[in-house]
């Protein structure tokens, strides 16, 4: 037997439609989800207030502090009694201090004392340098000085046997001061060992006593330095 097909009974003939209208439909529905809107619920709330509620606070009383009142003004004298000024007042005359220019003011002699002042003038530069004994006739006295050191001290040279051993040597810079009275004080060393400044300054202490240096014929102190050389041979 063979089938035979109806025309109308053709189920994908609008099947196009059907899906137009599907689609239509769901995209209806989800506009309206978004669009769909929700309100919170309306409470009402009672803002008033009792103001006779409020107005019903107890004041504390208040103490007034009284102040006594200032003591009245002294009453005056009922009797005012009038002196007469009949007492004589001696009046007190004020002489002039100033001098007259007649009057001459004797004055008595001032006497000035002369204060001599302790001055240091370096050997190089005083006008009559120390002259050391021996070098009094001397004319070139300078000359002279510098030559009697160096000879005093290659005589009392000796050097210090602890400085030997342990190989000390080196160059010991001696300052000293010839005073006014022609001795020598004031003794300062400068070296690499004690034992060599000890050394030296022995040495500058046996130096003799002097004539003193003179600056405008007074006797001034002089310094003075000179370097002792200790070197092992």
């Amino acid at each position: 037997m063979e089938l035979k097909k109806n025309p109308k009974a053709d189920l994908t003939r609008n099947s196009g439609l059907y899906f137009v209208i599907g689609l239509f439909l769901v995209m209806l529905l989800t506009y309206v989800a978004f669009e769909w809107k929700t309100y919170d619920e309306q409470n009402d709330f009672n803002y008033t207030m009792n103001v006779e509620d409020v107005l019903d606070e107890e004041v504390p009383m208040t103490e007034q502090i009284k102040t006594p009142p200032p003591p009245p003004p002294p009453a005056a004298p009922e009797i005012i009694e009038v002196v007469e000024d009949e007492v004589e007042v001696e009046e007190t005359v004020i002489e002039s201090t100033e001098s007259s220019e007649e009057k001459v003011i004797e004055v008595a002699d001032v006497v000035v004392e002369e204060v001599e002042e302790d001055l240091d003038i370096p050997f190089a530069v005083i006008e009559d340098v120390p002259v050391f004994p021996g070098c009094e006739n001397e004319k070139d006295k300078r000359a002279c000085f510098n030559s009697m050191i160096q000879k005093h001290i290659a005589k009392n040279f000796r050097y210090p046997e602890i400085a030997q051993e342990m190989g000390v040597q080196g160059r010991v810079s001696v300052m000293f001061v010839i005073q006014k009275d022609g001795s020598i004080g004031n003794i300062r060393m400068r070296g690499p060992d004690k034992n060599l400044e000890a050394e030296a300054a022995r040495i500058i202490g046996k130096l003799p006593k002097m004539t003193p240096g003179k600056q405008r014929g007074r006797a001034v102190r002089v310094p003075f330095s000179i370097p002792i050389t200790f070197k092992l041979q």
